[in-house]
Formats: C-alpha cells, sequence, structure tokens
C-alpha cells in the first residue's frame, strides 16, 4: 500500500486513455481468474470485493460488521456486475462496470486533490502512476 495524492481529473484522463485503462483491466481480470475460465466466479471476485473495503468506518479502524448484512453488501455488487446475471462476470461485463464505478469515484472527488491509500495492484494506482510517473533519482 502507498499514500497517493489523486483527484477526478486524474481518473477521467486515465478512463480516457483507452489503451492504459484497458491494460489494466485485462490485467486485474486475468488476476482475479484463477481457474483461467475466462469468467469470475462469485468466489473468485469475492477477493476484489472485500477489498474495497465497503463497511470500513471510524478512519481506517473496521467494525465487527454483521456478517448477514456483510454477505448482503458482497451479493449485491457482485450482481452490479454481472450485467446479465448468469452468476459469472465477463471481460466485457468487468471492464463496464469498472468503468463506471471509477466515473462515480471522479465525480464525488471532484476536482480537488485528496490523499488515499492505494493497494500496489490497483487500477487506481496504475492511473496516479498514469498521471505522475516516477521520477527516477
Amino acid at each position: 500500500m502507498s499514500v497517493e495524492i489523486l483527484d477526478g481529473a486524474t481518473i477521467v484522463n486515465f478512463l480516457q486513455d483507452e489503451e492504459a485503462f484497458s491494460a489494466s483491466v485485462l490485467n486485474r481480470f486475468a488476476y482475479l481468474d484463477t481457474d483461467n475460465d475466462g469468467l469470475l466466479s462469485y468466489a473468485e471476485m469475492l477477493k476484489e470485493l472485500q477489498s474495497l473495503r465497503v463497511l470500513e468506518t471510524h478512519f481506517g479502524i473496521d467494525v465487527e460488521p454483521d456478517p448477514d448484512e456483510l454477505a448482503r453488501v458482497y451479493e449485491s455488487l457482485f450482481v452490479q456486475f454481472d450485467h446479465n446475471l448468469n452468476g459469472t462476470i465477463d471481460l466485457d461485463e468487468f471492464k463496464k462496470e469498472t468503468k463506471q464505478m471509477m466515473l462515480a469515484m471522479a465525480n464525488g472527488l471532484g476536482f480537488l486533490p485528496v490523499q488515499m491509500v492505494l493497494e500496489e495492484d490497483s487500477i487506481l494506482k496504475k492511473a496516479v502512476e498514469r498521471e505522475f510517473p516516477k521520477v527516477a533519482s
């Protein structure tokens, strides 16, 4: 994990770079597709959904959530990705929903920079790296 500074423009610019965005989505999808069948099952997608930390509260200190509530949240997020409701997520569904989620995040952030803690292999981290490439010392 690393602390990065980003704003809505960083995300929008990344989404507009179709090559960079598509490559990042494909890499993430391949990482999640542990059985290499070209589809994400609920079990494969669960780790990704958990990394969203949708019920985290109190500035990074987790409160023990109700397991039933948590299961309902993850199931509803999975359905959000599963556009054709066939019980699996293909690459196109994953890409479309990832783009929609990132646009919503960009809209929520606006254009004032904020600091965020990002996973090293996250798509948001790729957006920041694209916008602000590391300069060799």
